[in-house]
């Protein structure tokens, strides 16, 4: 069995997470700032604590899924007097998708206080999620991330070894670049589509016929069809993913105009008001920028 294991951050991705550990039987903790979903938790087995220093103080290993890299200075404490408390002893395993500057930061930091950090960001959405088929990549010493991928095993259905902190990181950021690209993509075909007056159903069976259907196109073609913009990955999360690629492709001189080109597009949708609608939502701006600025 193994030792009790905190989990930080309860949203969208976070809760199926922390649920499928659960379920598991892993004797799991845990803490957010503001989740609705403890109740489901506790029916599943976990344990809620009080507060992240609670919950150090019961668990060697903490997983964090948080928002940004502000939340996760904010919990951990960080530039206080409690991160010493928090992270001292522990392995820190960063599943949030951050800068690699930052999680490179963030690691050197816990080590500074005789902790150990492991970065393990996932590939996947909503339903990848709650199914345990989610791609987790990992970066830190063998010795920990051996430990984080054993641990985790009911959260992926790969594991992707990717050696030092922060490439772990940068992975994902190069995965999202070609997951944004393609779904942005995707919402201007199916523009193009219903502007020539090509019924979706037929559009989305042409599709998922041919060589580049995908799990996520055909989700994302199927919502599209059906007009269902519930969330599995929100605009405003795709907009800050968009801008941690493009800083990080400016930081080393190189040109990303695709990724560019989408980042506009998700901010201008986020304008719009529809931040928290899933990521097909970028048809709108699609539409807003069409002469007659109406769906069609």
């Amino acid at each position: 069995m193994h030792a009790n294991v905190g989990f930080i951050g309860l949203g969208v991705m976070g809760t199926p997470m922390a649920l499928n550990l659960a379920h598991a039987g892993m004797p799991l903790m845990v803490w957010s700032r503001s989740s609705t979903q403890y109740d489901t938790l506790r029916e599943a087995g976990a344990s809620v604590v009080s507060s992240p220093e609670e919950l150090a103080s019961k668990c060697p290993t903490i997983l964090l899924m948080l928002a940004n890299e502000g939340a996760i200075d904010d919990v951990l404490g960080r530039r206080t007097s409690k991160f010493n408390d928090l992270v001292s002893g522990h392995l820190i395993v960063n599943m949030s998708t951050t800068s690699a500057e930052y999680s490179q930061g963030l690691a050197i930091e816990i080590n500074a206080h005789n902790g150990h950090y492991v970065e393990a960001p996932v590939s996947g959405s909503r339903k990848p999620a709650e199914a345990g088929q989610l791609v987790m990549m990992l970066a830190g010493s063998e010795e920990h991330v051996v430990a984080v991928r054993d641990l985790l095993q009911p959260l992926y259905r790969e594991s992707i070894l990717c050696g030092d902190v922060p490439n772990a990181l940068t992975m994902k950021l190069a995965v999202n670049l070609f997951l944004i690209t393609m779904v942005t993509g995707l919402a201007e075909a199916t523009h193009f589509a219903q502007s020539h007056g090509i019924p979706l159903a037929k559009f989305s069976h042409a599709l998922n016929a041919g060589p580049m259907a995908s799990d996520v196109s055909r989700i994302k073609i199927e919502k599209l069809a059906t007009q269902d913009f519930s969330v599995q990955a929100a605009i405003t999360d795709v907009l800050k993913n968009s801008r941690l690629v493009a800083e990080s492709a400016r930081s080393i001189g190189i040109a990303s105009p695709l990724l560019d080109i989408c980042h506009a597009l998700y901010g201008e949708t986020e304008a719009l008001g529809l931040g928290a609608q899933d990521m097909i939502a970028v048809i709108r701006a699609l539409e807003h920028r069409t002469p007659d600025g109406t769906p069609s």
